[in-house]
Parts: C-alpha cells; structure tokens; sequence
C-alpha cells in the first residue's frame, strides 16, 4: 500500500472511463444499425437461449448471463495472472450497460432498423472503429480492461501474438461457439470480428503515446 499513489490510479481512472465511454458510444452505433450483435454478445446470446431452452428458468435473462460469464473469465484470470485484473475491470462491468443506455437514447433517432441500408451500414462501420478506438484507451489506461477484452489482451500477452490477429481469432471462436448454441449473426458480426482488431492494432500504439505522456505529469 504504501507505493500507491492516488493521483496517479484518479487519472487512471478517468482515462478508463473516457476510454469506456468512447468504446460504448461505438458500441451502441453498432447496435443501433441492428445488422447483427457483436461476437462476445452472440456468444452470450447463444448461451442463454440454450440454458433457459433447457431449464425454463424464469428469472435467467442475457444481462445475467452476461455478468456471470464475466465473472468466470475474472476467476480463469486470477488463476493464470492476477496481475490483469484491476479496479478498471470492475467499472468496465458496473458502467458499460448505463453507457449504452445512455447512448440509445441519443441515437435511437438517428439510426434504427427503419433507416436506410446506407445509414445503417455506416453506423455499423463507424460504431466498430470507434469501438476499437476507445477500447484501445481502455487497454493503456493501465487501470483494467472489460473481461472480455481480457482474453484477448492476455492471450496476446502470453504467446507474445499481434494483438489485432488474436482478437480476430477470439472474436470468430466467440462467434462460432454461440451460433451453434443458437446465438443470432448478422452480417454485422463478421464486420465486427474482422474489422475491430485490425483497427485497434493501429490505435494502439497511438493512444500509449499519448497516455504515456499524461501518466508522466502525474
């Protein structure tokens, strides 16, 4: 304890959450285009639909999956590195649903499923490269990542891989797993599995620099 330094983890912090704010706003541009979910959230949809297929359990829905899925990727992470998981990793968890609601309700008048195919498609490709642009702030904040981002990150981290390819690798396995448990894909889903660590992987190095140079005034 006596090497933490408060000011240092605040600017961390809202970093993080600028970062997450940014990363939902694109988030809900690729929802809002409604072409499809994202990879994690086919994933997370599938295994729904298949649990409460075979349960009927009534009080299950996709946000409590969602958090218990989650939960299980923090717990195999502090079994493989504990030093991933962070404060950051919590606020990813607790904010990103507020963020997204917040953002539906500024968008849903702008782009909707009665849009034009030219409207939604851009918001489809703007909502992932904003996606990958806060998500990359997220990553350099040194505060946390959400605990999907983790898996990648940490893949990427231990085989010493290109983060842009593993994410793509994990975004398709996301994909595939939860279309044959009945998740929905969308054209939508492939752009994002394909599009979104490409992206980041250019972003990336851009944003260390510049947190970089904000963490050293600190």
């Amino acid at each position: 304890m006596k090497d933490f330094n408060l000011k240092k983890w605040t600017v961390k912090v809202i970093v993080l959450m600028i970062g997450l704010t940014i990363a939902h706003l694109g988030c809900t541009l690729f929802i809002q285009s409604n072409l499809g979910n994202d990879p994690y959230n086919v994933l997370i949809q599938g295994l729904f639909r298949t649990i409460q297929g075979a349960t009927g359990w009534s009080f299950l829905t996709h946000g409590r999956v969602h958090v218990v899925i989650c939960f299980i990727i923090i717990v195999v992470l502090l079994i493989v590195d504990k030093s991933y998981i962070k404060i950051g990793t919590v606020l990813c968890m607790i904010f990103g649903g507020p963020i997204i609601d917040m953002f539906t309700v500024v968008l849903k008048g702008i782009v909707n499923e009665n849009s034009s195919m030219v409207v939604r498609f851009i918001a489809l490709a703007l909502g992932c490269v904003i996606l990958a642009y806060g998500m990359t702030i997220v990553i350099k904040s040194d505060c946390g990542t959400g605990p999907n981002d983790l898996v990648a990150v940490v893949i990427s981290d231990k085989s010493k891989k290109n983060f842009g390819v593993i994410r793509i690798v994990v975004d398709i396995t996301f994909v595939v797993i939860g279309f044959l448990l009945s998740g929905t894909v969308g054209i939508g889903t492939v752009v994002c599995a394909f599009l979104v660590g490409p992206v980041a992987n250019v972003f990336m190095p851009i944003n260390e620099r510049i947190i970089g140079k904000i963490y050293e005034k600190v």
